[in-house]
């Protein structure tokens, strides 16, 4: 794992270095075992490097091939990269890391080469022949790739902070994407919350030359749907998602550097446990985060799964005292600000403490496997098409009735799907996501927001029923609408930058390319959640104990509301009185929403809070005007 970044279209070399040097720095943390440099006539490329596959000096980066005519800067891992590594035995190999790997097959073929590579990555490639910068993305969006676009000049990063060291684009808060993050607490697609920068897509190719910029995709997940898994009896297919889940974790022990994997005692994180144990050697470290909120905590399941499997675990005890001390450093390390991130922050400091290097998270079992309530709510609207027989403004009037019955988050939500004109997932599915509605922002703002519908948009283009030629199962679209807006733009993000800030890499297994495939073709009847995540439980059998899936699900999260009504309540009340200072805020409705929530109102939860205090506290740390 490692950080990257670069200029293309430079005006002068002495000028060049001195910005990529302060952009290289920027990403220190990122990658502390090693940093390097190349510049031509029209590119500068930086890296710094985390050691983690060849730890010798014949891996750093840039890497160039031995005519001199491609250099590439990389981050992330290339799985599969032994096996690659055969076809290209007339390639001059001068170390064993998976870099020097990805640089010979895009030598050899190409873009097409990317089709091959099993892994998490994001990468640039220059070609001095053709004077073209390639920049690219894994599948699943799993690592970052920023970039700007200043006339014919183009600078790209790991992070937002390192082209910003650049200087040559300012911080400048980008209105039009406010609306977004305060509806979902994050900015989906491309966009981002900084004016002018944005994010190369998940599975595609910006190429960049003098007279050419454009993107294209080389992969999507309903490109690679399994159509015989349709026709698979139910044993089958549980058979078939713990072969690929058991080969998704054994790829992803690869390593010449410690390892370990964090549990929280739910059903993702104890089955990546589970499977790995079955592949290493000795213990496998093991963390967990506990509370002294005694209903946060799912300590004790974690320790049941780590005596079960005789892993080295590790408890955190966390005490809002040591997150009040843990909380700069933690929105220091955000390069984009979030309502979530701050314990993946914790439990990643406490890894990489212990020795370890990379880590394995049961991150997206949720999104595959129909974890959240969005997947049987929707399902189940398929039934209530009744609806939509009534008028608009009877099934708004009924709607309004039922919110003052019973006041609170998920009432308003059912308010907004009975008015909308269709029971459609794109018309639907954005009420899942939100964390506060259209209204409540327009109060929120002194101008009327812009871009408040951009998860619609994107669920729209991806899985809308008037999208030509697609296929997909009802529970699968919601998968999918997950896959390319919860997941990437927070889940994603916040697991990038918080472990990265530790120089810890994080392994996705359930992102595995050739599970999501598989979870994506099969059909609902083995997928409905009629328990919790009843197909991939099933699937694992005896390696899940019945105490870790017979139970409510809990969630890794903290218990905010009540430290935010104490140790925390400094912190937030100065935040939101200061971002009542700014102009683009109702300082009125600012402050009602804070006294709000202290005074107990149901339609104020601490989400609703928190991320405002986050937003106010990151600008400041960032200079962002």
């Amino acid at each position: 794992m490692c950080g990257i970044c670069g200029i293309h279209g430079l005006e002068n070399e002495n000028s060049a270095r001195e910005r990529l040097n302060k952009m290289v720095s920027a990403l220190n943390h990122r990658g502390p075992d090693a940093e390097g440099s190349y510049i031509d006539n029209n590119v500068a490329l930086g890296h710094t490097r985390l050691s983690i596959i060849d730890l010798s000096g014949s891996a750093n980066q840039p890497m160039s091939d031995p005519s001199g005519r491609y250099t590439l800067v990389f981050n992330g891992e290339i799985y599969n990269y032994r096996s690659l590594r055969k076809g290209l035995s007339e390639y001059p190999f001068q170390s064993n890391s998976d870099s020097e790997v990805l640089l010979a097959g895009l030598v050899k073929w190409g873009k097409a080469f990317l089709k091959e590579c099993n892994g998490m990555f994001a990468f640039a490639l220059w070609d001095r022949e053709r004077q073209e910068l390639l920049l690219a993305r894994d599948r699943l969006g799993i690592k970052p790739l920023y970039y700007t676009r200043t006339g014919l000049r183009t600078v790209f990063a790991s992070e937002i902070r390192s082209i910003l060291q650049s200087g040559h684009i300012s911080a400048e808060l980008n209105k039009n994407a406010l609306g977004d993050y305060l509806r979902y607490q994050t900015v989906h697609g491309t966009n981002t919350i900084v004016s002018g920068i944005y994010m190369v897509p998940a599975g595609s190719i910006l190429s960049i030359s003098d007279n050419e910029y454009h993107t294209e995709s080389f992969w999507t997940p309903e490109s690679d749907l399994e159509s015989s898994v349709e026709q698979m009896s139910y044993d089958n297919v549980k058979g078939l998602v713990q072969e690929r889940l058991s080969t998704a974790v054994k790829r992803r022990l690869i390593s010449d550097v410690p390892m370990g994997a964090f549990l929280s005692g739910g059903i993702d994180s104890s089955a990546i446990v589970a499977l790995a144990s079955q592949h290493v050697s000795g213990s496998l470290k093991t963390f967990n985060i506990n509370f002294q909120e005694g209903e946060f905590s799912e300590a004790k399941y974690a320790r049941h799964v780590a005596r079960m499997y005789g892993t080295d675990h590790m408890q955190i005890d966390l005490d809002p005292h040591i997150l009040i001390d843990k909380l700069p450093s933690a929105i220091d390390a955000m390069d984009h600000p979030s309502g979530d991130g701050i314990n993946s922050y914790v439990v990643s400091e406490a890894a990489k403490q212990a020795g370890i290097t990379v880590a394995l998270s049961g991150l997206g079992g949720d999104e595959l496997f129909a974890g959240y309530p969005i997947f049987s709510q929707f399902y189940d609207l398929r039934d209530k098409g009744w609806l939509m027989s009534f008028p608009k403004f009877m099934r708004a009037l009924g709607g309004s009735i039922y919110k003052k019955l019973r006041p609170g988050i998920g009432s308003e939500k059912i308010r907004q799907v009975i008015t909308e004109d269709y029971l459609d997932l794109e018309y639907v599915y954005q009420y899942s996501r939100e964390v506060i509605s259209k209204e409540n922002i327009e109060a929120l703002l002194d101008q009327k927001p812009k871009s408040l519908d951009a998860v619609f948009n994107i669920v729209q283009d991806a899985v809308g029923v008037e999208t030509t030629g697609f296929k997909m199962h009802r529970l699968s679209k919601v998968s999918y609408a997950e896959l390319i807006t919860y997941l990437q733009a927070v889940l994603l993000r916040d697991t990038d930058q918080m472990s990265m800030a530790h120089a810890l890499e994080v392994r996705v297994p359930f992102l595995d390319h050739e599970l999501v495939s598989l979870a994506l073709s099969v059909p609902d009847r083995y997928k409905y959640p009629s328990s919790p995540k009843k197909l991939l439980v099933d699937s694992m059998g005896d390696f899940l104990p019945k105490e870790v899936h017979q139970r409510e699900k809990m969630g890794f999260t903290f218990p905010w509301k009540v430290w935010m009504k104490n140790e925390l309540k400094e912190f937030c009340s100065d935040s939101i009185a200061d971002l009542a200072k700014r102009p683009e805020f109702s300082s009125k409705v600012l402050h009602s929403r804070w006294s709000r929530f202290l005074e107990d109102d149901p339609s104020v939860s601490w989400s609703r809070i928190w991320y405002l205090c986050i937003l106010q506290s990151w600008m400041n740390r960032n200079g962002i005007n």
